[in-house]
């Protein structure tokens, strides 16, 4: 009986400590996707945010005009170009600087850390104004530069061949920083006696790159790559800042869709939209789950 009291009393403490946290995570993360997942269903518009309830029932009908819709079909293969490209494209740079920092072969190597990690504790916004600056065509960096060697650059951000690929270089700049730091956290912890008896083998370092260095780094570079799909899959603020969708809906993404949506008052459609979304990210984790997973 006393084990039994003392076991109630350490859980209500527990969930007296807990309860803060709980209230919170229900009022704004509960109820906010619970009632998103209404509207998914529903005909709501803005029209109707005085009378939720008495909205009607539509079923699948906003899910099937979600897919049907030319500009979300366009959306949705903008971001899967983008993410397709951007994700290992920035997982590549970031292996590559990991090892390179990892070697030795760099010097000052705290420096190079805090230099390619500070683009990622910075504000996005921040970072897209001042891309965007960068690669204005008339007085921009990257294009004044190009000019020195005779190169006329291109309308990188009103080009429809050239705004995503902008967009996507600026996200590598930025993100490959975060991917770095934790790979070289991941290298650091492989064991260099694998290295050596690998070599005293007569194991190169291509060769101890594939056979040690990638099957022992698999975990760290699942982490990586899901979070960095997550992320790209939902792309939002460089193409809100840097192109408004542009141009001709180049670099609209599907996070803008469904920000433009809601912002028309169709509310329905933009839950649809979302929950699209979310499928997307959850089949995009599941795959790297698969290629990615260490066998046991």
């Amino acid at each position: 009986m006393a084990i039994s009291a003392r076991r109630r009393r350490t859980g209500l403490a527990a969930w007296g400590f807990a309860l803060p946290f709980t209230i919170l995570f229900a009022v704004f993360m509960l109820v906010p996707v619970a009632s998103s997942l209404y509207m998914a269903f529903t005909d709501m518009h803005g029209a109707d945010l005085r009378t939720p309830w008495a909205v009607n029932f539509v079923g699948f009908d906003n899910f099937a005009a979600a897919l049907a819709d030319p500009k979300f079909q366009q959306a949705a293969g903008n971001t899967l170009y983008f993410v397709g490209v951007a994700m290992p494209l920035t997982l590549g740079i970031a292996l590559l600087l990991a090892v390179l920092l990892n070697s030795g072969l760099v010097w000052f190597r705290s420096v190079f850390r805090v230099g390619f990690y500070a683009p990622v504790v910075t504000s996005i916004v921040a970072v897209a104004v001042v891309w965007r600056f960068l690669l204005q065509p008339d007085f921009g960096i990257v294009n004044s530069a190009l000019g020195l060697v005779g190169i006329d650059g291109p309308r990188w951000l009103t080009d429809e061949v050239w705004a995503m690929p902008s967009l996507i270089m600026m996200a590598t700049w930025r993100n490959v920083g975060y991917s770095m730091v934790i790979l070289l956290a991941g290298l650091q912890g492989i064991p260099r006696d694998l290295y050596e008896a690998s070599a005293i083998d007569g194991a190169g370092a291509v060769r101890q790159f594939r056979s040690i260095t990638v099957p022992l780094l698999r975990p760290t570079l699942l982490f990586c790559a899901v979070i960095t799909g997550i992320g790209y899959l939902q792309f939002f603020e460089e193409p809100f800042v840097m192109t408004q969708g542009g141009p001709l809906g180049a670099t609209n993404s599907v996070a803008y869709e469904v920000f433009n949506q809601f912002g028309f008052g169709n509310y329905g459609l933009s839950a649809a939209m979302s929950y699209v979304l979310f499928v997307a990210i959850v089949i995009l984790s599941y795959l790297q789950f698969r290629l990615l997973r260490t066998e046991k």
